[in-house]
């Protein structure tokens, strides 16, 4: 079983602990009748369906390359981190819709010493799994799970703004105060479903890899002028934990090319132990031959191409179609 197929056992995790955080709230509502409950048992609902889902996409993300796929599954991941975002944007609107009508029509509320121990034991959960959720995630570079944690640790200050707003209102009888607590609480976990779906967005998008990361690559390339050798038109993106690298290897005219290939190989290797989990392509070009310097674009000038027109296999592949 490879790394990422283990990862699944975290999602089954979540499962459980959503299901179990349920029942508590749904039981810790019915005791106290409180609007915050039951806003952060709706919540749970939700951690349920995003647990599932990212149930699913990891364990298409885990499976390896195949002919459609040829660079992985990875990017499943991304489907799943913005899922999650979305989810809890959707709860977030759900808590302030309940908070709104809570206000405007303020309850009393009952047996909150029973229904404060039920939720205190449900926020316990959700922490521990939130903790044990978000190390996987940064541990095995996994979006999902880090999306999954941040959704439970949501989850857990909202529910610790709920119980803080019914110790308060059984203190003070401001019976208003339950609404108003779970208002600035969907306010706040708002901004986290903004943040996840940016970041799935981003990796959707192909966006380059962070600023640690590129300067990691480009340590790992600094003295490749010491053989007379340098690089250019480094493109970097990620999908899901495998990081694809790719850059135009400059070697001098003169080499032969097992020369040519033997420091391809040696680069690769510095640039693979620089980022971990990264599949890494070079394209080989002699240092001072114009075309080298004309296809650093993603797509390639017209200079480049009226230099590829002279060259005599390019010729011949055209005359062979009847386009010379």
């Amino acid at each position: 079983m490879s790394q990422r197929q283990t990862l699944t056992r975290y999602a089954w995790l979540a499962i459980g602990a959503a299901i179990a955080t349920i029942g508590l709230k749904s039981g810790a509502f019915w005791l106290t009748g409180s609007i915050g409950i039951l806003a952060d048992a709706l919540e749970s609902l939700v951690n349920l369906a995003a647990a599932v889902i990212a149930l699913i996409m990891l364990t298409i993300a885990a499976r390896p390359a195949d002919e459609e796929h040829a660079y992985g599954h990875g990017k499943a991941e991304y489907f799943a981190g913005a899922l999650e975002g979305v989810f809890i944007i959707i709860a977030a609107m759900g808590i302030g819709w309940t908070a709104i009508q809570r206000i405007l029509s303020p309850q009393p509320l009952d047996h909150t010493v029973a229904g404060l121990l039920v939720a205190g034991i449900a926020t316990l959960i959700n922490g521990g799994v939130a903790i044990v959720l978000l190390r996987a995630g940064r541990r095995h570079d996994s979006l999902t799970l880090e999306a999954d944690g941040q959704h439970l640790l949501t989850d857990v200050w909202t529910s610790l703004a709920v119980v803080a707003g019914i110790g308060l209102v059984a203190l003070t009888g401001w019976y208003v105060l339950d609404p108003l607590i779970a208002l600035a609480v969907a306010v706040n976990i708002t901004f986290t479903g903004i943040g996840l779906v940016r970041r799935a967005v981003l990796g959707l998008m192909d966006t380059a890899l962070p600023a640690s990361e590129l300067a990691a690559i480009h340590n790992a390339l600094a003295d490749l002028n010491n053989y007379g050798c340098d690089y250019h038109a480094l493109r970097t993106r990620q999908s899901g934990a495998r990081r694809f690298i790719s850059f135009h290897l400059l070697v001098p005219d003169t080499w032969s090319i097992q020369q040519a290939h033997a420091m391809a190989e040696q680069v690769e290797a510095a640039v693979r132990a620089a980022v971990p989990n990264s599949t890494v392509f070079t394209h080989l070009e002699p240092r001072n031959d114009p075309t080298a310097l004309a296809d650093v674009g993603l797509d390639r000038d017209e200079a480049c191409v009226l230099a590829d027109s002279h060259s005599p296999f390019l010729a011949a592949e055209q005359a062979e179609r009847g386009r010379w």
